[in-house]
């Protein structure tokens, strides 16, 4: 339970729903910023005033899984307008109070450095991750489906990268019948499609390989998918790019060749955000916990 736990949720989408939802289950005061065309929804939340009192109980911000821009703005699909976080706001939190995070990029980590506020970004742990694979192997399924006019069965697959989301991709497209190759940088990563079943190649020597694919599906967050790999596909291939915005394609160029290439960062809050809600919220519940704990010692 999280009784007497003071939580912001600021901004987001569908996932934030469900983590709403839980920290109601679990007796938190919880405070929503990003939330007003919810029409009332949860009438038992507060609207987060950033500048007043509220700010200085808060044990937790809870931000989108794609943590901010650039700036340091905050978007959400309930809302028509952008949050933009300030240092100063955050250091008016207590010392004890953590940040939330699917992903930090370098201004959420300075922002964060600079108020002396712990941020936790979610998805480099193991366990978020990995549940996380889950829905995003289903989406991908889904918009492989969606985008053909050929099974997945029989069909030629190129998945570059081995890490808990494409091992779960490699995985489940192998036993759906696909001839999987799976890319990867270390002789580890080789090993390991070996002890697969499946085929390896080098990404330090994609020039070498031959492309023929029906299936390219990215999970490489760097520019991976360029010219280079993109000209040697056949017409008909379809680019699932998985990785974090802005991917690892030259969709300039993909287009250019009359390639369909897709960004499709966030899967499982498009496919399944009450299932990713419930990974996330778990994971931040057993963290406020173990605050309380401390405390408690």
């Amino acid at each position: 339970m999280l009784t007497g736990f003071h939580v912001a949720v600021i901004g987001g989408d569908a996932r934030q729903i469900e983590i709403i939802r839980r920290l109601h289950e679990w007796d938190a005061h919880v405070y929503l910023a990003g939330f007003d065309q919810l029409n009332g929804s949860f009438t038992e939340c507060i609207d987060l005033d950033f500048d007043g009192p509220q700010v200085q109980q808060l044990d937790a911000i809870i931000l989108p899984i794609a943590g901010t821009d650039d700036h340091g703005g905050v978007d959400g699909i309930f809302t028509n307008r952008t949050i933009n976080l300030r240092i100063e706001w955050l250091k008016k939190t207590p010392k004890h109070c953590q940040i939330y995070s699917g992903i930090a990029n370098k201004v959420l980590q300075n922002m964060a450095k600079e108020a002396d506020r712990e941020l936790i970004p979610l998805m480099d742990r193991d366990d978020v991750a990995i549940y996380n694979s889950i829905p995003t192997v289903e989406g991908t399924i889904m918009m492989a489906i969606q985008h053909t006019d050929f099974t997945i069965h029989g069909s030629n697959v190129i998945i570059l990268g081995l890490g808990r989301v494409g091992m779960s991709l490699a995985r489940t497209f192998d036993q759906l019948g696909a001839n999987v190759t799976v890319g990867v940088r270390t002789s580890g990563g080789v090993a390991r499609v070996h002890e697969m079943g499946l085929k390896a190649m080098d990404m330090r020597q994609m020039d070498i390989y031959d492309m023929n694919c029906d299936y390219l599906l990215n999970t490489v967050p760097a520019p991976v998918v360029d010219a280079s790999v993109i000209k040697k596909l056949p017409q008909h291939a379809l680019i699932l790019d998985l990785a974090s915005k802005p991917g690892g394609t030259d969709f300039r160029y993909s287009e250019k060749r009359g390639i369909k290439a897709i960004l499709v960062p966030g899967l499982p809050g498009i496919v399944a955000p009450k299932t990713a809600g419930k990974i996330v919220a778990n994971v931040i519940c057993k963290q406020l916990q173990e605050i309380n704990r401390k405390a408690d010692e």
